[in-house]
């Protein structure tokens, strides 16, 4: 079992670099991008809709290459609307409003997975009907968790985590 990355998920693992540079600096660099800016926030806005932010997932046993599809970025939104449909929630009698009581972790991340999914490649993987016949489910969150193997699910979640912000904390920069 394995599962393949992109090469360039590597270098997406860290996307946000923090560094130190004295206010000058920060100012003259704004002046010399001062027209470019809006740009730069629209295409930062818009990275769901980024072909450059797509990144390959190969599925892969015995050596073979089973299948592939592409994934993109999720908003926090998406992180939290994949939550909520995965959450038991329970009213407490005390308080009187609702609170979480459970989640299926496992529906959750087959959930990210089948959101992360690029829609031309789920259409084609995860929303096959004839695949969903064959194997007996009734959406393509549940085909995907009859196709993938937990450890597959898990590598795919990370790269999901990687490409959409929540990798390893930001490195702080000291000021000297």
């Amino acid at each position: 079992m394995a599962v393949k990355e992109d090469n360039k998920l590597r270098e997406a693992a860290d996307p946000v670099e923090e560094v130190a540079i004295n206010q000058q600096d920060d100012k003259e660099a704004l002046k010399e991008y001062e027209g470019d800016i809006l740009s730069a926030i629209l295409k930062a806005a818009d990275y769901q809709n980024d072909a450059a932010e797509t990144f390959k997932i190969r599925i892969v046993r015995d050596n073979t290459v089973l299948f592939s599809f592409r994934i993109r970025p999720l908003s926090e939104e998406q992180y939290t609307r994949c939550r909520d449909k995965n959450t038991k929630y329970v009213r407490n009698k005390r308080i009187g409003v609702k609170v979480p009581e459970t989640t299926n972790a496992v529906r959750f991340r087959s959930q990210l997975i089948y959101e992360a999914t690029v829609p031309e490649d789920r259409k084609d993987i995860w929303d096959n009907k004839a695949a969903w016949e064959k194997l007996n489910v009734a959406s393509g969150v549940d085909a995907i968790d009859k196709i993938l193997k937990s450890g597959e699910k898990d590598k795919i979640v990370e790269q999901i985590d990687a490409i959409s912000g929540y990798g390893d904390e930001l490195e702080e920069t000291t000021k000297n």
